[in-house]
């Protein structure tokens, strides 16, 4: 038994008073009786036996009276161990895209809302924590408004990331009890771990299911055929549920264009093709509706007015393949003597092609350095006579290339790096039995960078990266059929789309994206991203006629946004959540140790109730002490 006030129980010394009083009333004199008298005495010594046994009924009773009253101001209580030590509570709310999953009164994150609401004591101080946000040492009521309009996100932390955040809110005292709740749908997560758990920390987790794990996303949109007045956009669908088609609506600036049903074959799969104009500019959203997710029944992308590619090469040899390759629909290409070349064009130019050059002059060198150390992007082809000093003046600022000697002997160039950023999304297939174009002489090369195409002796032909490539062979009819193969195109094609990085149709929140924007005035001018009042810069970068720009943290919301200078608008960028929860599968909690499992959040607080269960007694010790009373009154009545 313990007490709430034990600093009372000196008042038991107070009990000697009533004794002593009793003891001194014991020791009066007594009278002894003449001889006339002793029928009376057996009389008086009948009463005096009554008298004392009453004198100690009352001494008793008073005692136990004394007793129960201080007893009852002491207050006493009966509690389990752990309800002496002080707590401390932290919560994991997950607001991730899946739970909005509908539940029967609402969807998932409504729902556990409402039971912290409801559970939580609201005099008691919590940690709460969700994927973006933190409420450090907060009372239920002070952020009661907060938690009901609580966002959804699409950030989701990993299990080990929970723990490790969720640690950070306890104390370093080792006399408090710690507990975290976990609350959450656990989708797509991994099992938790013994390494996961917190040591002492007693998890509860709280894994909450919707009704029925139906739903239907937009999961991806691109161009498939480009024609002189006309494009396909085809958009990618898929469901989860027993749904056989679906409407897809298709807007332009808040304008609906074309409206079609898309139908779900045995895959759950289906695609839709919408025709669009290939020379206009739009601001598109695709559309759906249905009872699941909604975060991904939206798909936002944008169509700008196309920049065409400057190139210039640089050539003493037959330049016409670069022609046919760099066409006027999408590149401005231009061919240039290195006697009648005028540097001053060449800051302007997105890729330069030194083509087959015997030397490098000492100031064409100088020029391009600095042009590439400014996010040009360059492309070099040796001679078959090229003066390597001249050349390795100029290769040993990037990756550290010189070319050592020339090699004469015939080579098949048989290995393709696929995985190069070069060919992203240029080969349908992983070709591996092709005609071998092949080279009857080139240099033996020495470099830091990322091999492209490589001869049967895994020496490089094609090396490069980050805007700087290099062949190590001449690539005229001479030396070699590289002209003829099929891979010039897609390789040449590739350098040249990429000195210039357009938007994409759209981008995925939460990845690294890089653009380059034409049309910036001056370094000093900084360009704005917006939607509506949704403002931020992002991170840029000024180069001579182009700025790059990177976007990391932000947005975080979806839509289409405008890119501008000032008041002028220059171009769109559009952003869409990643899908990654759009398709339901639920993780099998298995807590190891001492974590608990539950299915609702009443249990986890009905369950730290009870560990805090404290019995009150001094209710029972101020019914003892009237009754004591009543019984000090009877006595009185009943002894005379």
């Amino acid at each position: 038994m313990l007490f709430k006030y034990p600093e009372l129980l000196w008042a038991f010394f107070l009990l000697l008073i009533p004794i002593l009083i009793h003891l001194f009333q014991l020791r009066r004199f007594k009278k002894t009786p003449f001889t006339n008298v002793k029928l009376l005495h057996k009389v008086v010594a009948q009463s005096r036996k009554s008298s004392t046994i009453k004198k100690w009924l009352l001494l008793f009773t008073r005692l136990l009276l004394l007793s129960g009253l201080i007893l009852a101001f002491s207050q006493p209580y009966i509690a389990k161990e752990a309800a002496i030590y002080s707590k401390e509570t932290v919560i994991y709310l997950d607001n991730s895209f899946s739970m909005q999953a509908k539940t029967e009164n609402g969807t998932l994150l409504q729902d556990a809302v409402q039971g912290l609401l409801k559970g939580l004591p609201k005099e008691n101080t919590f940690s709460l924590f969700t994927n973006d946000k933190v409420f450090n040492d907060f009372n239920i009521a002070d952020i009661r408004d907060d938690l009901l309009t609580l966002s959804y996100t699409h950030d989701q932390l990993e299990i080990k990331d929970i723990f490790l955040k969720g640690q950070n809110f306890f104390s370093e005292d080792d006399n408090s009890i710690k507990y975290l709740v976990l609350v959450s749908d656990f989708q797509n997560r991994e099992t938790i771990r013994e390494s996961d758990s917190l040591g002492s920390v007693q998890t509860f987790i709280v894994q909450v299911m919707p009704e029925t794990p139906d739903n239907s996303v937009l999961d991806s949109a691109f161009i498939a055929r480009v024609n002189p007045s006309t494009q396909d956009l085809v958009v990618n669908l898929s469901t989860s549920g027993d749904l056989e088609n679906i409407p897809v609506s298709l807007y332009n600036d808040d304008k609906l264009i074309a409206k079609t049903a898309a139908t779900f074959d045995k895959n759950k799969k289906s695609n839709v093709v919408f025709t669009i104009p290939s020379d206009e500019v739009i601001v598109g959203k695709l559309e759906i509706s249905d009872l699941g997710l909604t975060y991904d029944n939206q798909l936002y992308f944008n169509i700008n007015q196309k920049e065409k590619i400057k190139v210039l090469s640089i050539s003493e040899s037959d330049s016409q393949f670069l022609k046919r390759i760099y066409t006027e629909d999408e590149f401005i290409y231009t061919n240039e003597q290195p006697n009648n070349l005028n540097y001053s064009t060449l800051e302007s130019q997105n890729l330069i092609v030194l083509n087959e050059l015997k030397s490098i002059p000492v100031s064409l060198s100088n020029t391009l350095t600095d042009y590439t150390r400014k996010g040009g992007h360059l492309l070099i082809i040796p001679a078959i006579d090229a003066n390597i000093a001249s050349y390795n003046n100029l290769l040993h600022n990037y990756f550290s290339t010189s070319l050592i000697n020339k090699i004469e002997g015939e080579r098949n160039i048989t290995g393709i790096s696929f995985d190069h950023p070069l060919y992203t999304n240029v080969f349908a297939q992983r070709v591996t039995n092709f005609q071998y174009p092949k080279v009857t002489s080139y240099f033996r090369t020495r470099t830091t960078a990322p091999t492209i195409l490589s001869f049967q002796d895994q020496s490089g032909f094609l090396a490069g990266g980050d805007g700087i490539y290099v062949f190590t062979a001449a690539i005229n009819s001479s030396n070699s059929n590289f002209k003829n193969s099929p891979l010039i195109v897609p390789t040449l094609y590739s350098i040249g789309a990429n000195s210039l990085k357009s938007t994409e149709l759209y981008n995925t929140i939460g990845q690294v994206t890089t653009i380059d924007v034409k049309g910036a005035t001056g370094s000093d001018k900084i360009l704005k991203v917006n939607k509506g009042d949704y403002e931020f810069i992002p991170e840029q970068q000024s180069f001579l006629d182009k700025t790059e720009l990177k976007f990391n943290y932000n947005p975080n919301i979806d839509g289409v946004f405008t890119i501008s200078e000032d008041e002028r608008k220059i171009q769109n960028i559009s952003f869409n959540y990643p899908r990654t929860e759009s398709k339901f599968g639920y993780s099998s909690i298995n807590p190891p140790g001492t974590n608990t499992n539950f299915s609702n959040l009443t249990e986890v607080f009905t369950t730290m109730e009870k560990d805090n269960s404290v019995t009150e007694l001094w209710k029972w010790f101020t019914i003892f002490t009237i009754l004591f009373m009543l019984a000090e009154v009877l006595i009185q009545k009943l002894f005379k």
